[in-house]
């Protein structure tokens, strides 16, 4: 059975006096109880993991865990810029998401560059969050599940088995900051093409893989998204910023 997960990503947002805000609440929320068999994190900006990290340890949070939200394909060396896997894992960190879609279109992020990030999260204990999804343009003119597949494919080559240890987030790119909400159906399709996609290469982990849908999902619309069977759960964006409406999806 795989647990539902999910996962706060706060991108370049937050300060030393909101973090501290946003984990209080969330401590207070998560104490009064929270359902069994679920996972939740929260991805900060790098500047501010060991603030966060510290944050939640003082509370004595065992629901929440920490991630970041990017990290170098190299395990060292002269990256000038770049943060090692290694290093996030000093920090406490448990998930890092790799080939956001952000990253993808603003860094020119390609598949193969993804796959070696994720193994270097793999290779330090830690659990990639590997983003695929397509654009307004490609879903208009009915190449999502190629294009998607294609993503899927170039992780399969590079992670083999070892994917079985990773997470899969779904964010279609035209439903990310924009409002539009893919329906719960359509959601659900796209997961278990991706499910079914990895069935091909290895059913086990195809059994084993969480698949998180990452496009715009709200306290309002969470319940009828994580009812579907292929979705395992959500990586959050911008509801992820209040801690009110975090609580809310961890809770659908």
């Amino acid at each position: 059975m795989r647990p539902l997960t999910v996962i706060g990503n706060w991108k370049m947002n937050g300060s030393l006096a909101s973090n501290a805000d946003w984990v209080r609440i969330v401590c207070r929320g998560m104490e009064q109880g929270m359902p069994a068999g679920r996972k939740y994190a929260v991805c900060v900006p790098a500047p501010y993991l060991s603030q966060c990290g510290q944050l939640i340890q003082d509370c004595s949070l065992a629901f929440l865990s920490l991630g970041a939200q990017d990290v170098s394909a190299y395990a060292a060396g002269a990256y000038t810029g770049e943060v090692a896997a290694s290093m996030l894992k000093e920090l406490g960190c448990h998930y890092v998401i790799v080939g956001h879609s952000e990253r993808r279109q603003h860094h020119h992020e390609a598949d193969e560059q993804i796959a070696e990030k994720a193994l270097q999260v793999l290779d330090n204990d830690m659990t990639p969050v590997i983003c695929v999804g397509e654009s307004a343009d490609e879903r208009n003119s009915g190449r999502e599940v190629e294009i998607v597949r294609g993503q899927i494919s170039r992780q399969i080559a590079v992670l083999q088995d070892r994917l079985a240890d990773c997470l899969i987030a779904y964010e279609p790119i035209w439903a990310i900051g924009t409002g539009k909400v893919a329906s719960a159906q359509m959601t659900q399709d796209m997961h278990r093409a991706i499910r079914l996609q990895l069935a091909e290469f290895d059913e086990d982990v195809a059994s084993h893989v969480g698949i998180l849908y990452g496009g715009s999902v709200k306290p309002d619309n969470a319940v009828e998204l994580f009812a579907m069977p292929d979705i395992d759960g959500g990586l959050i964006g911008g509801a992820s910023l209040n801690p009110q409406d975090f609580l809310a999806i961890c809770q659908a």
